[in-house]
């Protein structure tokens, strides 16, 4: 007779994230004994982790971090929204960013070769892996520096931890700039502004923008006295989508992102932005 009940079978899952046949079958190899199951899952899914090299990890979590003005977040991905809501997989990425936090690393190459207890993360990250039966990735890293830096962390799916994920900084400090810092990373989060600022966006893709506004103008049989202002009219309105400062304020759209701020006395120093997955 099995020495394990089915609470025991709930548990192992909740700690490790492995699916309930694995838990099932490392629990009778292990004669109930838990912390030896956790071995033996670990053990078989280190051997298993070549064949999930070419998986899709389309789920997953974002979370951040602000200490002493430095602002950093990061991206784990895995298999399945299981795993990704799984207590195992959720204290990796409390392990991944607390050493993306004390290392300094800026990118996910030096991230992910900083050691931890004598091996690189890179090495922590398949083993855990193993553990929960799936392929796992720290897919990027984002690291910004402020006066005000605000993390802001939303979830879209009350089941899941957060999929998105938004640091923004701006260059003053003291209440107003904090209660604007928070809330323009709020909309960062809803409006995914693809830029801080107009000259951010690269000239090509301008330039792009203000030829196609030119030619579906021409095709419409626009006057040709009337293209410049149209044109002009188009590629602002694809500013107005694309880029933070210009975007109409989600809490208040009379008024753009850059007045807002500038109500509050700072300006935008830097941002990023994560969903998971894209």
């Amino acid at each position: 007779m099995a020495n394990y009940t089915a609470a025991d079978i709930k548990a192992l899952r909740e700690r490790t994230g492995a699916g309930m046949m694995d838990v099932k079958k490392a629990l009778d190899e292990a004669n109930g004994d838990a912390e030896k199951a956790i071995e033996i899952i670990r053990i078989k899914g280190l051997k298993g982790a070549t064949k999930r090299e070419g998986r899709s990890t389309a789920e997953g979590l974002v979370t951040a971090k602000v200490q002493d003005g430095v602002g950093v977040m990061i991206e784990v991905n895995c298999e399945t929204d299981f795993v990704a809501k799984a207590d195992k997989f959720i204290q990796l990425a409390d392990k991944v960013l607390a050493v993306a936090v004390e290392s300094g690393a800026a990118d996910l190459e030096t991230l992910l070769a900083t050691e931890v207890d004598g091996k690189p993360l890179s090495d922590v990250v398949i083993e855990e892996g193993a553990v929960l039966g799936e392929k796992v990735v720290v897919r990027r890293i984002a690291r910004i520096e402020g006066t005000t830096v605000d993390a802001y962390l939303h979830k879209t799916s009350k089941d899941l931890p957060a999929q998105v994920g938004v640091l923004f900084a701006v260059d003053g400090e003291g209440e107003a700039a904090t209660t604007a810092a928070h809330d323009v990373a709020v909309h960062v989060a809803a409006m995914a502004p693809n830029y801080l600022t107009r000259e951010d966006v690269p000239a090509e893709l301008v330039e792009s923008e203000r030829r196609i506004a030119e030619e579906t103008a021409k095709a419409e049989g626009k006057p040709e006295a009337a293209l410049p202002k149209i044109v002009e009219g188009r590629v602002t309105g694809f500013y107005k989508g694309e880029v933070l400062l210009d975007q109409a304020f989600a809490k208040d759209s009379k008024k753009t992102v850059a007045q807002v701020l500038e109500e509050a006395g700072v300006k935008a120093t830097a941002v990023a932005r994560f969903r998971v997955g894209n």
